[in-house]
């Protein structure tokens, strides 16, 4: 017994050390790449560069205009993330406590969406109805459809997670005189701060790389430009054609802020992410 637990334990832990080592791979050469010059870029098979340098960042930084792209991806990230927080966690609210007709049913068909990949079939009608109120050249037509799109993830997340908050809490409020509006914004949202981190940090995520609907929306007005487009943009503003190493510098720049939130929000992202599962 002890034999098959020890093989088992070898093959998950041999597994699970692979894994690792495949997602970690791509960040490490990124990284390490960024300080190579473009020639040993293109040209070298080692992971290490001959020397580090960080004036691939300085030119990065200048060429590509980054402290005007990363304003843009902060501004555009924060109302995303609040946005959806709001809308994915009243989302969730009501169909776990709202009772109204065909409401497992509209669920179920939300929840459905997910398994349909559309790719950028969606891209041309939300471009034409951001045109309908002139925002299809701005970062906020962007905003408006990550905020009212609704991220069926995040909304099934967020009922599954207020699905394991007591009933009898809502019981409580209803004799206090609470709507149901109130108890959501007295009670429930108060009691549901890993399920807020769980969703901002997804849509943090989503935010900060999203890479095509930002950049049709701002083609015409680059100054609007996240910072992701401007990463992009990055490979033909340096002295050759494909200026690799300015653009693994911008990369690497774009990839902290990210490591930063996760590795503060790390805990209540598990949390939010287990506490749903488990009566789930």
């Amino acid at each position: 017994m002890n034999n098959h637990k020890a093989i088992s334990s070898t093959i998950l832990y041999t597994g699970l050390s692979i894994l690792f080592v495949l997602t970690l791979f791509p960040i490490l050469y990124t990284m390490l790449s960024s300080f190579k010059t473009n020639l040993e870029v293109m040209s070298s098979g080692s992971l290490l560069p001959t020397s580090f340098s960080v004036k691939n960042y300085v030119d990065a930084w200048k060429l590509g205009h980054f402290d005007l792209y990363t304003w843009n991806s902060i501004y555009m990230t924060f109302f995303i993330v609040v946005g959806t927080i709001v809308t994915s966690t009243m989302g969730g609210y009501v169909f776990s406590r709202g009772k109204f007709p065909g409401k497992n049913l509209i669920f179920v068909i939300l929840v459905s969406t997910m398994f349909i990949s559309a790719g950028t079939l969606y891209l041309y009608p939300q471009l034409i109805v951001a045109k309908l109120f002139h925002l299809n050249t701005s970062l906020w037509g962007v905003i408006i459809i990550n905020i009212l799109g609704f991220n069926i993830t995040q909304l099934y997340i967020a009922r599954k997670y207020i699905d394991t908050i007591s009933p009898e809490i809502d019981e409580a409020a209803k004799m206090d005189g609470c709507s149901f509006f109130r108890i959501f914004w007295n009670m429930i949202f108060p009691l549901i701060k890993p399920l807020i981190a769980t969703i901002g940090l997804l849509s943090f995520m989503n935010a900060w790389n999203d890479y095509l609907l930002p950049m049709v929306f701002t083609i015409g007005n680059p100054n609007n430009s996240p910072l992701v487009v401007g990463v992009v943009a990055l490979k033909s503003r340096g002295e050759t054609v494909s200026s690799w190493n300015l653009m693994l510098a911008g990369t690497t720049m774009s990839i902290i802020p990210m490591l930063v939130v996760y590795l503060f929000l790390n805990r209540f992202f598990i949390a939010g992410l287990t506490s749903g599962a488990i009566k789930g």
